[in-house]
This record gives C-alpha cells, sequence and structure tokens, in this order.
C-alpha cells in the first residue's frame, strides 16, 4: 500500500470495529477526499458515518468535539494544514480543554486528519507546517507518520485514544519515499518494506520513537518526510548515523532521544517548519538538559527559513541534502 491507501485502511477497519466513529470534512463523501483518502468509505458506510460539510474548519471541528462529548468518535479531516488555522479555538480552548475542565466527565476522542508539508510546488497557502503550534497545547497529542506502515497503526491508535490527536500526513511521501533529490525519478512505496502493510487491524503505541536506522557516530531526529531525506544523506556522506523516526512529538519517547545522544555524543535535527520556535527547539532543549556532559559538539538544527513558504525558491528553503549535507560537515568536524 502507498500511504494514502494505508490511512484508508485504518478508517475502514476501524469504521467496521466501532459504529460510533464518522468521518467528516470537505469533499471527503462522494468524492473521496481531495487526495482521496476517504474514497469508497461512504459507499460502504452511508452518508450518515461519512458526510460532506460546509468550507467551514472551525465549524467542522466544533460539531467534532460536540460528537465526541456525546460518545462518538469523529475523525474530521481538514483539507491541508495550511487551512487549519480558523479551527485553532475549538481545537486549543474545547477540544484540548475538555477532560480538564468536565473533571473526566466528558472526553473529547476526536482525531484530526490533515495533509501537511511541502515539496509538491504548492506555494505558501498548501505547503505549511503548523505541528509547533499544536505540541503547544496542553491536552493534544501530535502525529506524524513517515511510513504507509507506521501511518495506518498510527492512525488506529489515534482513533482508538480517548484525547484529542492531530494527525499530520506528509503529502510529499504519500506515493513514496523522497530523498530530498527533486530532480531524479520518484520512487513508489511498493519498492520499499514500509509498504507492506497487512490488511487487517493493528496498532502503533503513541508515544514511541523508531530508531529507522542504529549507529554510534550522530543521532539525527526528524519525522516525517524529513527521516527518509536525512537517511538518503547520510547514506551518500558515509556516515555512521543513528537516525530516530519520532513518530509522535507528543507526546514524546525522550527516553530513546536520550539514551541515543548519550551514546553518539552529537545531535542533529530536521525539521521542514520555519526555525523560530519550530518543534526542533523544544528537542533541542530538552536534549541539552538531559545530555549536556554527554555532548561533544553543539546541537545542530536544519530546518525551513522563517518566511513564508515560496513557490519558485522551494528547494531553497526546503532542508534537502545541500543543507543537511553542510550540517552534517559542521557537526563531525572534530569527531574521532
Amino acid at each position: 500500500m502507498n500511504m494514502i491507501q494505508a490511512i484508508n485502511s485504518a478508517m475502514d477497519v476501524m469504521m467496521d470495529r466501532d459504529p460510533d466513529i464518522v468521518v467528516m470534512g470537505e469533499d471527503v463523501g462522494y468524492f473521496g477526499g481531495v487526495f482521496r483518502a476517504t474514497a469508497g468509505l461512504q459507499a460502504k458506510f452511508g452518508k450518515t458515518r461519512v458526510f460532506d460539510t460546509p468550507i467551514t474548519e472551525c465549524g467542522i471541528i466544533g460539531v467534532a468535539v460536540g460528537m465526541g462529548a456525546y460518545g462518538l468518535r469523529p475523525v474530521p479531516e481538514i483539507q491541508f494544514a495550511d487551512y487549519i488555522y480558523p479551527a485553532l479555538d475549538q481545537l486549543v480552548s474545547e477540544a484540548a480543554r475538555l477532560r480538564y475542565r468536565s473533571g473526566g466527565e466528558f472526553t473529547s476522542p476526536i482525531t484530526v486528519r490533515s495533509p501537511f508539508g511541502g515539496g509538491i510546488f504548492g506555494g505558501q497557502t498548501h505547503s505549511q507546517s503548523p505541528e509547533g503550534i499544536f505540541t503547544h497545547v496542553s491536552g493534544i497529542k501530535t502525529v506524524i507518520p513517515s511510513t504507509p506502515y507506521d501511518a495506518k497503526g498510527l492512525l488506529i491508535a489515534a482513533i482508538e485514544d480517548n484525547d484529542p490527536t492531530i494527525f499530520f500526513e506528509p503529502k510529499r511521501i504519500y506515493n513514496g519515499p523522497f530523498d530530498g533529490h527533486w530532480d531524479k525519478p520518484t520512487q513508489n512505496w511498493s519498492q520499499h518494506p514500509a509498504g507492506d502493510v497487512p490488511t487487517g487491524y493493528y496498532k502503533i503505541e503513541l508515544g514511541k520513537a523508531k530508531i529507522v536506522r542504529p549507529g554510534e557516530a550522530l543521532t539525527v531526529l526528524a519525522y516525517g518526510t524529513m527521516v527518509h531525506v536525512a537517511l538518503a544523506v547520510i547514506e551518500e556522506a558515509g556516515v555512521d548515523a543513528e537516525v530516530i523516526d519520532l513518530r509522535t512529538l507528543v507526546p514524546l519517547d525522550i527516553e530513546t532521544i536520550a539514551a541515543s545522544v548519550q551514546k553518539t555524543g552529537r545531535c542533529m535535527i530536521v525539521h521542514e517548519a520555519t526555525r523560530t520556535s519550530g518543534f526542533g527547539a523544544e528537542l533541542s532543549a530538552q536534549v541539552q538538559e538531559r545530555c549536556f556532559y554527554h555532548l561533544e559538539a553543539p546541537i545542530e538544527r536544519v530546518t525551513g527559513f522563517d518566511t513564508p513558504y515560496p513557490h519558485s525558491l522551494e528547494w531553497a528553503y526546503f532542508p534537502g541534502p545541500v543543507r543537511i549535507g553542510e550540517a552534517l560537515k559542521k557537526i563531525m568536524k572534530d569527531a574521532r
């Protein structure tokens, strides 16, 4: 399966298992979603469980919060992460606080799916990575898969979770992994081990990172598309780096991260989002707090720039092989 098919399969499996799960959003019904992630679900489960909504993100999430409070498990789709901002009040002030403000009487078991990130020539309104906004909010979990196998298992776990979860889907790797070389032929998931996705039920626990490449010389922290770009750069450079796919940003598997950095003595963080107050800053702080006396070089961050996402200069903005390679040389300069 590619990632779109894996996400579709996760919703299909869960809707079969639990009649309280509903899917909602702009064009998710008959049309099957702009990326076809909900294709066929309305035909199978009916219009009361898979339905289109007006173009109103605050309304979509507001209705989902109410549904969750009354016992349903909504899976709303925000068509692009760039359009999630009108829903912030409902997500931050209502969904994230509901369990706390009601003393546990009500929960908000909603899973908000949304494609995010760049690399598709989408320009400033179809390329943003707003994950840092949600990791700042207590009460919301934030999940970002990097493979079809993880996407299905993590989405099932998110739907079953009683807390609101933001499930960001890296659209650049919907159809295949991406090594950062935009001018090379694309790959597809059929050639990748993580494209082998079971058709039935399985889940991956939230809050557990994955070591996708063991190593001794350097720890690289990444998520989503950047996992594959970092792996490609490391292989090309011949550095014995340990690459950790965070998978979930909140809850964060800091134990796996700290153990790796204490072993390697070096840490590089890679993400697409803008640099200032990006999630990499939080990662850097937590690594510094736990691993200061083990670090042999300053922590490096390779990120997007503090600008709107450009269209014509996309590959200068995107943390690709050139910028990651430069950071790799800098952090490894004095390695013995």
